[in-house]
């Protein structure tokens, strides 16, 4: 169904918008005067402009995005965001204006009306001459945003599960807590000062987590300590986890992430022999497709077609950074104090303690992860890695892209 208010209206829409008379400050930010038409008209005209260019200006992605999760066409997506971009154009103004009796502003619809609330009544009919729809209320939104403050002192105090979100609602004109254990909610919001007028608890089972990225080349640490850097992100089934150098630790090893959050536990682990591992992370991790590259830049990780001898190849770790060279040959065994190791393939890439674990990428395509090797950064030095395809092979692993 074709909406009725968009960009089709756009510019009768963005007529009335700003034609305010009650509110001097917005009417001066449009007019020098009431009847002063051409510069309103001029006002207008930019408005209804940028709200279209960033209407047309939109990614690609998010376009599609839009369609496939509000299940619209291009057209109304592209409404949409039209009207949201005159809303928040308008919306600053009024609060402003509005002052002491501002309540808060939001869209809602398919058209995305843009909704002022206000505790005088009088204003009311000001804000609607803007185009927008006013909701007359008890609570202003600095009395809400005080009452909010208050919770976020008393959970900086004493820190609680009972509730376990809390936030400004102001399409109800009210703090909303949400809790799983509703009475425990409302103890805490009343320890806290807040009145139950102000105070809306809702019974939830959300359980908010920190979510995590993981990324090849950043650092892990193993069991508190030693660190290495993450391979490539894989999936097992539902599982997620990440590929890594076996002699980064042992089967049953834990591990933290950059940040030193609880991570995950080393599945398997071969070395000497190979040096290959793979980690299983917890619920707080999400496999991307990306290694860390120059400047920090994601390098998108496409599949794991080896490269072939003299090819460019890059590495990704947590103690040097991005570096590039060229394959010199695969199928090398290497000796190190521990043992031979066997199949990985030799490389022009520096590499320092650290890195280990870490990418090594040649184009879109995944290589294999830092065995080891000699020389430094600084001056130079030769590197191994382990083939990434024969880890994912071992283990029954998919390569996250």
């Amino acid at each position: 169904m074709r909406h009725s208010r968009g960009i089709a209206t756009g510019a009768a829409l963005a007529a009335t918008a700003l034609t305010l008379t009650a509110l001097p400050s917005i009417a001066g930010a449009v007019t020098s005067s009431p009847t002063d038409t051409p510069a309103k008209t001029s006002a207008e005209t930019t408005l209804t402009a940028e709200a279209l260019r960033a209407a047309e200006e939109m990614p690609a992605g998010a376009l599609k995005a839009m369609q496939r999760d509000f299940g619209i066409t291009a057209e109304q997506a592209r409404e949409r965001v039209a009207s949201e971009y005159r809303a928040g154009k308008i919306a600053p103004v009024l609060a402003k204006d509005l002052a002491d009796s501002y309540a808060g502003a939001w869209t809602t619809g398919d058209t995305s009306t843009l909704v002022v609330a206000t505790t005088d009544p009088a204003q009311a009919p000001a804000i609607t001459e803007t185009g927008a729809r006013a909701k007359v209320v008890e609570h202003t939104l600095a009395e809400l945003e005080a009452v909010k403050a208050g919770l976020d002192r008393a959970a900086e105090k004493n820190s609680t599960t009972a509730a376990p979100v809390w936030y400004v609602d102001v399409k109800t004109n009210s703090v909303v807590v949400h809790a799983s254990d509703t009475a425990k909610a409302r103890a805490f919001a009343e320890a806290a000062g807040a009145g139950s007028d102000l105070v809306r608890v809702v019974k939830s089972a959300e359980k908010p987590r920190p979510l995590y990225d993981l990324r090849g080349g950043d650092a892990y640490y193993i069991n508190g300590s030693g660190r290495c850097s993450v391979g490539f992100a894989v999936t097992k089934g539902s599982q997620q986890g990440f590929v890594t150098a076996g002699h980064c630790g042992r089967t049953g090893s834990s591990t933290t992430g950059y940040n030193r959050a609880a991570q995950g536990t080393f599945q398997g682990s071969s070395f000497p022999g190979n040096d290959y591992a793979w980690v299983a992370t917890n619920s707080n991790w999400t496999a991307t497709p990306y290694v860390k590259g120059s400047g920090g830049a994601n390098v998108t990780v496409a599949g794991s077609t080896q490269a072939t001898v003299g090819a460019s190849i890059c590495r990704s770790g947590s103690t040097t950074g991005w570096h590039c060279g060229t394959i010199q040959q695969h199928n090398t065994s290497v000796t190190y104090p521990e043992g031979t190791i066997t199949g990985v393939t030799r490389t022009s890439v520096c590499a320092e303690p650290g890195d280990s674990g870490g990418s090594y990428i040649s184009g879109n395509q995944a290589q294999g992860v830092t065995s080891g090797g000699s020389g430094n950064c600084r001056t130079g030095g030769t590197t191994y890695h382990q083939p990434v395809n024969e880890i994912l092979s071992a283990y029954g692993l998919t390569l996250k892209r």
